[in-house]
């Protein structure tokens, strides 16, 4: 378990990387879109291939294609509530943040990270975390960190503020890691496959609700290239 918090928790560290990247050298938009398509693209494969594919060994199609609608569907209401009330521009750049609640943007930001550092704790009890996708957490984060906290610091955040908020998102993104691995665990009776195509859904509907709208806002037509090349590198890292 203390294995799973630690991947979870290292997957989630770029988001910190990617603030003290963003308040000591202000990266360009254009470099920040570029880094969150790659990290889609990773995501997607990582999605094919380490969780439908999988859950599709032991289940039918149509209880992973439910299970997949279903996970979509709670992460997609959970961003709803969260819009609402105020985090709906947690990732841009422009320091929309200003007009938004911090608590809802630090939520939003840990909503951001369950679902993909619970799926790192289900492959650390496969048998060792999966390269692939914890290539494509770590490069899908890091942008992420750059972007939001390039908008809170134009919003007038102070950067300890923001240290504070993406170390909270770490710790959560740990519990989540290990909760995918206790919970996943055969002992306990859960179905493994289920849960995997649930998270599968969960991690397509945040990828196409937070990262893909703010790539291509700034690269346009590039967006895809470069997704299909995340994509390209996650199938060849998932062959050794």
């Amino acid at each position: 378990m203390f294995e799973a918090f630690l991947w979870g928790a290292l997957g989630a560290l770029t988001l910190l990387v990617g603030a003290l990247i963003a308040y000591l050298f202000a990266p360009s938009r254009g470099v920040i879109a570029a880094v969150m398509a790659l990290g889609t693209g990773l995501l997607i494969g990582s999605v094919s291939f380490e969780l439908i594919d999988e859950a599709l060994k032991t289940q039918t199609v149509g209880w992973v294609g439910l299970l997949v609608l279903v996970g979509g569907a709670v992460f997609a209401v959970g961003d709803w509530l969260i819009s609402r009330k105020g985090g709906g521009d947690r990732k841009d750049p422009s320091g929309a943040q200003k007009e938004g609640s911090p608590m809802a943007i630090v939520l939003g930001s840990v909503l951001d990270g369950i679902p993909e550092s619970f799926v790192l704790g289900l492959t650390v009890l496969q048998g060792g975390v999966s390269v692939p996708l914890f290539a494509g957490v770590a490069l899908s984060n890091l942008p992420e960190g750059m972007s939001s906290s390039s908008g809170l610091k134009a919003a007038g955040w102070p950067k300890g503020r923001v240290v504070w908020m993406w170390l909270a998102v770490v710790a959560v993104s740990g519990v989540a890691a290990a909760a995918g691995y206790v919970l996943l665990d055969p002992a306990s009776g859960h179905t493994g496959a289920l849960v995997q195509a649930f998270a599968a859904g969960a991690l397509l509907a945040m990828l196409a609700d937070s990262l893909l709208p703010e790539a291509y806002g700034v690269e346009g037509a590039l967006t895809g290239p470069l997704v299909v090349t995340g994509f390209a590198i996650s199938l060849a890292l998932s062959a050794f």
